[in-house]
C-alpha cells in the first residue's frame, strides 16, 4: 500500500509500506494492505511504519528506527485509508 504523511509545512513521507500502526483516539490500530476504507482521528503517540523508507532528506531527522520499524512522534492528526492508499495529516 502507499503511505503519505503530510504536515502543514510539507509532505514528509510518500512511499510504499507494509504496515502502519497509528495512535487512534480510541486506541492503537494497524492498517494493512487491502484494509477496509477508514477515516479516524489520531492522538499523541507514535506512527510506526514497517517497510521501505524514503523520506525527504530534510525530514529524516523527524523519524527514529527500532527493529526495522520507523517511528514518528505526533501530537494529533487524522488518517484516511482507501484503495491501498493511506494519507496521514499531522499537526
Amino acid at each position: 500500500m502507499f503511505l503519505e504523511i503530510i504536515t502543514p509545512e510539507a509532505v514528509i513521507f510518500n512511499d510504499k509500506v507494509e504496515v502502519v500502526s497509528l495512535p487512534g483516539s480510541n486506541g492503537e490500530f494497524q492498517i494493512l494492505n487491502n484494509h477496509a476504507p477508514i477515516v479516524s482521528t489520531l492522538k499523541k503517540g507514535f506512527v510506526k511504519i514497517k517497510g521501505s523508507f524514503e523520506s525527504t532528506e530534510s525530514f529524516e531527522k523527524m523519524f527514529s528506527k527500532k527493529d526495522n520499524v520507523w517511528c514518528l512522534m505526533i501530537d494529533s492528526g487524522t488518517v484516511e485509508s482507501n484503495e491501498n492508499k493511506v494519507v496521514i495529516l499531522i499537526d
